[in-house]
């Protein structure tokens, strides 16, 4: 490898580093305000009738935006947007951002019509179970009245900031999902006692948080001379690239989404209190695959796009290569910690008022099915930019094809005896499926150059982690303390816990001298 290529590669790791770094600050603020607003939704609403509408109402638009949105339009427009930043001029740029920004709004104001003037119809696809239910379906019914339109804001704060991410700005759109948690905690605070239907707070609360997620970008793109009115011209060679992108990437961007969709749906027809149980769960377990997986896969699709655009192959390979340490450095003990930890995590955050005792143990032991996807959902992160980036999107499409089918399979498998536990589990094998079989691909593509070090890196990786249980053994108490002590004594004890966890991992990786295998890119 030639000095210029090793420089090169060194400054790509810095930028990355810097730049998710400042994606992964702002998220961590939101996941923790995030954290809060759980607590609060927690404690006012508990896990019941109630929350079960508002998961499904609130995962609908969700779904949609991770699969239309945030799923397969960005990974379609990013690379696009990139070869015309490379090749074109501003003007150019700018008629692309319109065009593209007037076809997406007109595609989802449709959907999001649909949603409304078929709320009913639209609920019982996604959670059937509902229908034994008259009361928890018309509740979410009327709470997908509300939720419906936050898709459409959604769809427009994803252009922006897939826009201004390929313009190196991440710090605004990396800050307006904690806008969302916001709004949610003052709904839920504020104005939720005020209503005869308290839960339609949290709906509401969701709309305000989409228009103003939006607002808060325009300003920004005002200042890089990006920020233009819709127009809608299909036949724009831009906007045809795109679409042509965006059909195979509706599926390989959404297999995650979907997985968990069908979990939602199962879950509809078990106890009252799976659909939350399922929800806390899952929240818990994005917190570090939103901090540090979405940070990085956020910051790697623009820089990708641009090496392939520049056909800088072996930069490409480094530039995975250091991500993926990366994302398994913070993973892996993260799966762990959450494993180990389950419900002193959740009796810590969760336990008053109305979340009781079985909800804590319940949403346990999702966590704990959860815990070993987590590594693989960071990885996905990672791996499947590798394809977007240039232009592949079949191949991950037929990956999830298949991860879909073992999703439904073990999910099918395990419901009777292991209820919703058996989704989580369903939804890690797919998880982990799909990872391996990402990151196999790419090595035989020759896109992902596999360092020499990749055992020892992970050998001193899994001995770090086995010093951090032991000495989260040592420190951690009876189980019937977290059920037992006040708040400020759980929460006290739960961050010695972490910071015992943090510290034992960390000190073992400086005594490992692991720093040399992720400071840079350079293949050994």
């Amino acid at each position: 490898m030639s000095d210029v290529t090793v420089a090169r590669s060194g400054r790509t790791g810095k930028n990355l580093l810097k730049s998710a770094s400042v994606v992964g600050a702002w998220t961590l603020l939101s996941r923790v305000i995030g954290l809060l607003r759980d607590m609060v939704i927690a404690q006012v609403f508990g896990a019941g009738l109630a929350s079960d509408a508002f998961f499904v109402a609130f995962r609908i638009p969700n779904f949609f935006r991770r699969m239309f949105a945030e799923g397969a339009f960005s990974q379609a427009f990013v690379p696009v947007l990139a070869d015309y930043k490379s090749k074109e001029t501003i003007h150019e740029v700018r008629t692309l951002i319109a065009n593209v920004a007037g076809v997406l709004l007109a595609v989802l104001l449709v959907l999001t019509l649909l949603a409304v003037v078929f709320s009913k119809q639209v609920v019982w696809l996604f959670a059937p179970g509902f229908n034994e239910h008259t009361e928890k379906m018309m509740l979410a019914a009327s709470l997908l009245n509300w939720t419906a339109p936050y898709l459409l804001c959604l769809a427009l704060v994803t252009l922006c900031a897939s826009v201004l991410n390929t313009y190196q700005h991440f710090s605004v759109p990396a800050f307006a999902p904690a806008l969302l948690n916001i709004m949610m905690i003052i709904a839920s605070l504020g104005l939720a006692p005020l209503l005869p239907q308290p839960i339609m707070a949290l709906a509401w609360g969701v709309l305000a948080a989409g228009v103003l997620q939006l607002i808060i970008q325009l300003p920004v793109l005002k200042a890089k001379n990006l920020l233009v009115w819709p127009k809608f011209n299909f036949r724009h060679p831009g906007v045809k690239r795109v679409s042509l992108l965006m059909l195979p990437a509706l599926f390989g961007a959404s297999i995650t989404q979907i997985n968990l969709l069908f979990n939602s749906i199962m879950a509809s027809f078990l106890a009252e209190g799976s659909v939350s149980w399922l929800y806390y769960a899952d929240r818990l377990m994005e917190l570090p695959l939103g901090v540090f997986g979405i940070a990085i896969g956020t910051v790697l699709l623009p820089k990708l796009s641009q090496q392939h655009v520049e056909e800088s192959t072996q930069v490409f390979s480094q530039t995975l290569d250091w991500s993926l340490r990366w994302v398994l450095l913070i993973g892996v003990p993260a799966a762990v910690a959450l494993v180990f930890l389950a419900e002193p995590i959740l009796a810590s955050l969760f336990y008053y008022k109305n979340f009781r005792l079985l909800d804590v143990q319940q949403s346990a032991r999702a966590l704990q099915a959860y815990g070993p996807a987590i590594a693989a959902f960071m990885m996905i992160k990672v791996l499947a930019p590798g394809f977007y980036a240039r232009q592949d999107l079949k191949t991950p499409v037929r990956i999830g094809i298949y991860a879909v089918v073992i999703n439904v399979i073990v999910s099918l498998l395990l419901i009777d005896s292991l209820a919703h536990v058996g989704l989580a589990y369903a939804t890690s094998a797919a998880a982990i499926f799909n990872a391996v079989s990402l990151g196999w691909v790419l090595r035989q593509k020759q896109v992902w150059l596999l360092a020499n070090d990749w055992w020892i890196f992970l050998g001193k990786i899994s001995l770090a982690v086995a010093v951090m249980v032991g000495v989260l053994q040592l420190v951690l108490p009876a189980n019937s303390y977290w059920f037992t002590a006040v708040y400020w004594q759980r929460a006290a004890y739960l961050t010695v816990l972490i910071v015992s966890g943090v510290g034992s991992y960390g000190l073992m990786l400086l005594l490992l001298r692991l720093r040399k295998q992720v400071s840079s890119i350079r293949l050994i």
